[in-house]
């Protein structure tokens, strides 16, 4: 499955009442439509987005940088239909599903995403809704105000949300067969034939709609709800060997012996490296750098670092720290802290005060007690962009 998001921003949105379409409005300092592809880049291969004609000015002044997927822009159309169509017509070669989401909806959240992702496995549509639970009235218009005059039946009823998600081909000739407008594309999908799988909603995946809607935005988007914080650890060990110095985190220490290892055998490194790809669950070292593969001969382990740093920031992750403690009794790692955490620092890109590295012994305890080697452990926690 290759999945394309497309994302509906083409409308004017007047009921918001604001300056400027409601999309490229600011809350929680990023435009709404900024929020809203940054909510799908992590679970697509491309992201379309249909923006009205008018608006090519506005697309362009959004920071895509912390986005990792292609991002491509059309001109949408006078219907949402016809906006639909246009970035079905886009999506690129080898998209095989699409989630067509609303520019608008802004607090869609990994979980919503994913269980639309996952129904898609065995279903040709899936949609998320949320069941309506208040007492439904029936109402009209009179001189004093509306009036109650029925009750409807909620049972059976759903609230209907997006993204919703459709096989490419099938959502393609559903559209193409439409002559009337629809409520959305679950709608379309269904009168051509398509049978639509609900899952779970959020009562938190609000669309913008309303001036109100903005300050619910900006409290859930700078809330902890909304982040995704990953936690990591990474535990290696190398024992010594013939030589005159070790490398540690990234600086060269004399010694009278040497780390052993494939690479060049940097256990704090090592370690950090696969406390990133655990946060990930993305295995460790030895699943991307295999020790059987004679180019990983003595390797500098900064290969290694950068590539799982790399990973997590295209996954859409930043580092938040990287906590490392080395387990020896020789050599001492005090006099060198600074320089190796200065060293991990400029490697991920993070402040000094994002790294912490230090050492412990075992109290003559072990291999490690007896000098035989260096154990490490390291945490790193990664934060959702």
């Amino acid at each position: 499955m290759q999945l394309t998001a497309i994302v509906v921003a083409a409308g004017r949105g007047t009921r918001a009442r604001t300056q400027k379409p409601k999309q490229y409005e600011h809350v929680a300092g990023r435009p709404v439509l900024e929020w809203t592809l940054r909510a799908l880049a992590p679970q697509v291969a491309a992201i379309v987005v249909v923006r009205h004609p008018d608006d090519a000015r506005l697309f362009e002044a959004l920071d895509l940088s912390a986005i990792h997927v292609p991002v491509i822009d059309v001109n949408g159309a006078d219907s949402r239909d016809g906006s639909v169509r246009a970035g079905l017509e886009a999506v690129p070669e080898g998209t095989t599903h699409v989630l067509i989401h609303d520019g608008a909806r802004c607090c869609v959240t990994p979980a919503v995403v994913d269980r639309v992702i996952k129904a898609l496995h065995s279903n040709p549509a899936a949609a998320p809704a949320l069941p309506v639970t208040d007492a439904l009235w029936t109402g009209d218009d009179s001189t004093e105000g509306p009036r109650v005059t029925g009750i409807q039946d909620r049972s059976g009823l759903y609230r209907a949300q997006t993204p919703q998600g459709f096989e490419l081909t099938a959502i393609r000739a559903a559209h193409a067969a439409r002559t009337r407008p629809a409520a959305d594309d679950v709608e379309v999908a269904r009168d051509h034939g398509l049978d639509v799988a609900i899952v779970e909603g959020d009562d938190n995946n609000i669309k913008i709609t309303h001036p109100e809607d903005f300050a619910r935005a900006h409290h859930l988007l700078k809330g902890p709800a909304h982040m995704d914080i990953r936690l990591g650890n990474g535990y290696d060990v190398h024992r010594f060997g013939p030589g005159d110095h070790v490398i540690l985190c990234g600086v060269k220490i004399p010694h009278d012996r040497a780390l052993q290892g494939h690479s060049d055998a940097d256990v704090g490194m090592h370690t950090v490296t696969d406390a990133i790809y655990g946060a990930l669950a993305e295995g460790d070292i030895g699943q991307h750098f295999p020790p059987s593969d004679p180019q990983w001969k003595g390797a500098a382990s900064e290969i290694f670092l950068r590539h799982a740093v790399e990973l997590a920031r295209d996954r859409g992750y930043r580092i938040g720290n990287v906590d490392c403690t080395l387990v020896c009794e020789m050599p001492k790692i005090g006099p060198h802290s600074v320089a190796m955490r200065t060293e991990m620092a400029r490697l991920m890109g993070l402040e000094l005060g994002q790294v912490s590295v230090k050492a412990t012994t075992s109290e003559e305890l072990g291999f490690t007690g007896r000098k035989e080697g260096i154990a490490c452990i390291a945490t790193v926690t990664l934060i959702g962009q």
